[in-house]
């Protein structure tokens, strides 16, 4: 199968906060120059304070992140505790080294919220396994053009508040300029009190007030 015709998803952002984690993303999935899907999701709850971004192959990404979330319910049950972020992340790198030569063609983002540290953490990890913890994280195609927001703007001592605002308005950015990012944008937060999507209309709101600026 030539690789036009996998349907792909991107862009999607992780960051870091004083008091959380935010994550962002769009809904678009292509296949070659095909708009596939509008309503792709690419942001997974995992478990009470750890979630998944995810971009590229739409499959590959569904399977990844049901393989993770079972694996962390198991954990709970046996254990009577969540699975840490750093332990999800583990998790994460064998299954995909432990599949290098039929790699799942996804770049995964883990984000979640340490109780007991009381900080955010975050992330990166490649097709292979490879992975690299990050305050500040973006994959996908409109990746580059979201670090050019990024990088000028994010500090990882802003609030939730003020972090989800720079995603919001960083991922529209990359939406102007990366054909494969577009459609609507999508986000959640992570904080001591636990996973939590933020709703459409506030999104919007959200992204109307920063594009103006």
């Amino acid at each position: 199968m030539d690789i036009n015709t996998i349907y792909k998803g991107t862009t999607t952002i992780g960051l870091k906060c004083k008091d959380g984690v935010v994550l962002v993303s769009d809904s678009r999935a292509s296949m070659g120059s095909f708009i596939a899907s509008k309503e792709a999701r690419k942001i997974y709850p995992i478990s009470e304070h750890v979630a998944g971004t995810v971009a590229g192959s739409v499959g590959d990404a569904e399977k990844f992140m049901e393989l993770l979330n079972t694996e962390a319910s198991f954990y709970r049950l046996q254990n009577g505790k969540e699975l840490s972020t750093k332990g999800i992340m583990t998790l994460g790198t064998h299954i995909l080294h432990g599949n290098r030569y039929y790699p799942y063609l996804v770049q995964i983002l883990i984000c979640g919220y340490n109780t007991e540290s009381n900080k955010g953490e975050i992330y990166s990890i490649d097709p292979i396994g490879g992975v690299t913890e990050e305050d500040v994280a973006s994959t996908g195609s409109g990746s580059l053009t979201a670090y050019g927001v990024l990088e000028s703007e994010y500090s990882s001592e802003k609030t939730i508040d003020e972090n989800l605002r720079l995603g919001i308005k960083s991922l529209g950015i990359a939406m102007e300029r990366d054909s494969a990012t577009g459609n609507h944008i999508k986000a959640a937060v992570i904080t001591i009190d636990g996973y939590k999507e933020i709703p459409n209309d506030e999104v919007k709101k959200i992204y109307g007030e920063v594009k103006r600026k």
